[in-house]
């Protein structure tokens, strides 16, 4: 079994303002990610992460986030499993809401078209 490490919302904050900050993985369902989500958070759905886990390899570290900190420690778990650095967010979003930091809602940015799609 994978040890899973935590850190707090104050951890992220300070983490996200770094010169090298982690890459934030929210893990809620698309829905309730676009209701609000940590600015600059990137979501893929728990249940989505075996068949994208080529996107999260190469980051430096993965802080994993969903609503109260469950999901995202099932998310440490399977890529912590898979060599890749990562914390879970002790509390999740409703933590980094009841801290007094803002969220942003709606969904994410459209997949832009492959340039040689646009032509056709």
């Amino acid at each position: 079994m994978t040890t899973i490490r935590e850190i707090t919302v104050d951890d992220l904050a300070a983490a996200l303002r770094d010169s090298d900050p982690p890459m934030l993985l929210d893990v809620r369902g698309h829905a309730e990610y676009a209701t609000g989500h940590v600015p600059g958070a990137v979501n893929i759905a728990l249940d989505e992460l075996p068949e994208r886990l080529g996107e999260l390899r190469g980051s430096a570290q993965i802080a994993a986030i969903c609503q109260s900190g469950r999901r995202s420690a099932q998310a440490a778990e399977q890529l912590g499993a898979t060599g890749i650095d990562v914390v879970s967010v002790a509390g999740g979003t409703s933590a980094w809401v009841e801290s007094g930091r803002p969220t942003l809602s709606g969904r994410r940015p459209p997949v832009q078209p492959h340039p040689e799609e646009e032509s056709s």
